[in-house]
């Protein structure tokens, strides 16, 4: 049965999250004198990262929302820092965070790769987003960044609206509702294996597991039963038809 539609993660599958996440982080602290209170700038973008990881678990797991996570995410952050954060009410947090944000999105950018294969795909498929955040905040970014106008509007599926996150079979099979396709007739790709490609090989589309790391083979995980391996989004076109 031939794939004709695609849906695609945003952050680093689409648009170089990792990069921007890394510049803003670095900006925000630099900008609060908070900077100095790390050995080098790498320790402090581990550190957030670290905590981000385990807020972001928590949203997607359910036990908080996207914007909850946030607030943690300031919150947790700073008390490894050594500041009285326990008190902070959600209305300091969310000034904290938007420092961050402004910050972070200033910085993002989209992968070379991106515009081109969809543009290249738009012509023969339908395309769709599936992801763990806000459609606001996904919508802004895509938008930003050249992408939006590759996706009908309608077809942009966000897990903070949604009610529940990747890999839930319940958020794919709405965004191929959306795309008004069969599981089976639709392709997902992500650069999380497991949030992206287990979550949509059990939801019954046909996985791609972006992998951008530089590596001469694909990891051993990628070439299980099912999943479809990708260096890069180039090949995706090609891929769909082999």
């Amino acid at each position: 049965m031939p794939i004709r539609g695609v849906l695609f993660d945003v952050d680093d599958t689409l648009v170089d999250y990792s990069g921007s996440e890394r510049a803003g982080i670095l900006a925000h602290l630099h900008h609060l004198d908070l900077l100095r209170r790390f050995p080098g700038p790498q320790a402090a973008v581990t550190l957030w990262r670290e905590v981000a990881r385990e807020q972001y678990a928590r949203f997607v797991s359910g036990e908080l929302t996207f914007t909850a996570q946030q607030y943690e995410r300031t919150r947790r952050f700073l008390a490894r820092l050594g500041e009285p954060t326990a008190a902070m009410p959600d209305e300091e947090a969310a000034a904290w965070f938007a420092g961050y944000t402004a910050h972070r999105d200033a910085a993002q950018s989209a992968f070379p790769d991106a515009a081109p294969v969809l543009a290249a795909l738009a012509r023969t498929h339908r395309l769709g987003i599936v992801s763990n955040s806000s459609t606001a905040q996904q919508r802004r970014k895509l938008h930003a960044t050249g992408l939006l106008h590759h996706f009908d509007d309608t077809a942009i599926v966000c897990s903070d609206e949604h009610g529940e996150a990747k890999p839930a079979p319940g958020i794919f099979l709405a965004a191929c509702a959306r795309l008004g396709l069969p599981p089976h007739q639709v392709a997902h790709v992500g650069d999380n294996y497991a949030l992206d490609a287990l979550g949509a090989r059990a939801a019954g589309l046909r996985p791609f597991w972006l992998d951008r790391t530089p590596t001469a083979t694909p990891t051993p995980a990628a070439t299980a039963p099912g999943i479809h391996h990708l260096p890069t989004l180039t090949p995706l076109p090609a891929a769909l038809h082999p």
